[in-house]
């Protein structure tokens, strides 16, 4: 049981109203349930039914009756904001500096670079460790523990016993971290160190002091040649074939350098105050 409706879209498909008034204005149709029935002609789900645009059953529209609810409207257009440019972009192409050892090498900047570097960094960590064990074990006409600590006795150093061990273990370490490529700028400073302080007793314990001499068999340019390779390593860095070779501050060493290249220079000199306070110059 129903009962007429007095909602104005509620109507027939005629436009009469369900009490038999007089006809409505058309804003809205009222749909049978036969119509979805498929008709005689449908051609199952593969056909093509063409959806008609919301705008076709709008008043003044063309083609089509005035029929449909009528609730769409024609959208406004969104407002057009022009395009602000924040930055040119360069015009041309740029110059890019590769930034790790692969594309460096792969560029063919390096060449035998590393290579060199890698036999500098090894014979003279060999070289240090070949010092420390002569000093150590007594190999190859050394004098041993014993006589090494007796020699900086008679240079003038204090605590000649605990001095002993820590400048042997220095030479060793360092000559091992060297070959190795591992924390090379602080392994040059400790070498640095050492050979600065067997600089100084070296003109200390000469027959004439207070004159640096040069030459060999009585000058000291085995000495001054160790230390610049121990700067040269210092400021270099170890190369690409170390340990370090990965690292940002082994690639491109610029101010841990220099702190390690002051490091080496202090502390080598700082022992020699400390524990000698003699004058090597006269």
């Amino acid at each position: 049981m129903t009962s007429p409706s007095h909602d104005p879209l509620w109507q027939r498909p005629d436009g009469a109203s369900s009490a038999g008034g007089a006809p409505r204005p058309g804003s809205a149709s009222l749909v049978d349930p036969e119509d979805d029935l498929p008709s005689a002609t449908y051609a199952g789900d593969f056909e093509t039914t063409t959806i008609p645009h919301y705008s076709s059953g709008m008043p003044g529209s063309s083609g089509t009756a005035d029929h449909g609810l009528g609730l769409l409207s024609e959208p406004e257009p969104l407002p057009y904001v022009q395009p602000q440019h924040r930055f040119d972009a360069p015009v041309g192409p740029a110059e890019i500096e590769p930034e790790d050892y692969d594309a460096a090498r792969a560029a063919g900047r390096r060449g035998t670079q590393d290579l060199g570097l890698l036999l500098l960094r090894v014979g003279f960590g060999v070289l240090l460790i070949a010092h420390g064990l002569q000093k150590v074990l007594g190999w190859w006409g050394g004098l041993g523990l014993g006589g090494f600590q007796d020699s900086l006795t008679e240079l003038g150093y204090q605590h000649a016993d605990v001095l002993t061990y820590v400048a042997a273990g220095a030479q060793i370490g360092a000559g091992v971290l060297l070959v190795l490529g591992l924390f090379s700028p602080l392994a040059g400073a400790v070498a640095l160190a050492y050979l600065i302080n067997a600089l100084l007793a070296g003109v200390a314990g000469q027959q004439d002091p207070g004159r640096l001499m040069f030459f060999l068999p009585d000058g000291h340019e085995f000495e001054l040649t160790l230390i610049v390779v121990a700067m040269a390593i210092i400021l270099v860095g170890p190369g690409r074939y170390a340990f370090d070779g990965g690292r940002g501050w082994a690639r491109r060493p610029f101010i841990g350098s220099f702190l390690a290249l002051l490091l080496g220079i202090g502390g080598g000199v700082a022992v020699w105050v400390l524990l000698n306070g003699a004058n090597p110059l006269g």
